[in-house]
């Protein structure tokens, strides 16, 4: 059984380059024809626009991939939690595993057991995490009653 929670974007990383692009070309191509009229300091503030925007979709852009992922196979509850350039990633054996929320019904979900603990969730609607919730319970539950596990070949 596989969970894939990912971000919402509404553009890829390579949109956004390429919509960033298009807003140099445009507003230097605008500060250039002010330039040549006399007007000098446009060009500067130009540049710090377009330095200030450049920064913060880099931001937008780092963390446009994060996503979460759960999957339960054969033996092993894996999870990995990617942030930014960061991926955190904790495996549990099942059968030892706890589903909670942490703090609330709405909160983030946490999975802990055998002295570890991760949180999960963040791509999914606070009042759609207790529905979360409940279907890693139920596949856990399947787990432990042999259901999911693959026949010997």
């Amino acid at each position: 059984m596989d969970w894939r929670l990912k971000r919402n974007c509404s553009m890829a990383p390579r949109q956004l380059l390429a919509f960033y692009l298009s807003l140099c070309i445009l507003s230097l191509g605008i500060a250039t024809m002010f330039w040549f009229q006399g007007a000098r300091m446009i060009m500067t503030f130009a540049w710090i626009e377009l330095f200030a925007v450049g920064l913060a979709l880099w931001v937008v852009a780092r963390h446009a991939t994060d996503s979460e992922s759960i999957v339960l196979r054969n033996d092993r509850l894996t999870v990995e939690v990617a942030n930014g350039q960061q991926v955190e990633r904790v495996e549990f054996q099942p059968a030892w595993v706890r589903v909670e929320p942490a703090h609330g019904d709405q909160s983030l979900i946490e999975l802990s057991g055998q002295g570890r603990r991760i949180a999960v969730g963040r791509f999914v609607r606070p009042e759609l995490r207790s529905q979360l919730a409940q279907e890693l319970r139920h596949a856990l539950r399947r787990w432990q009653q042999g259901a999911a596990r693959p026949s010997p070949v």
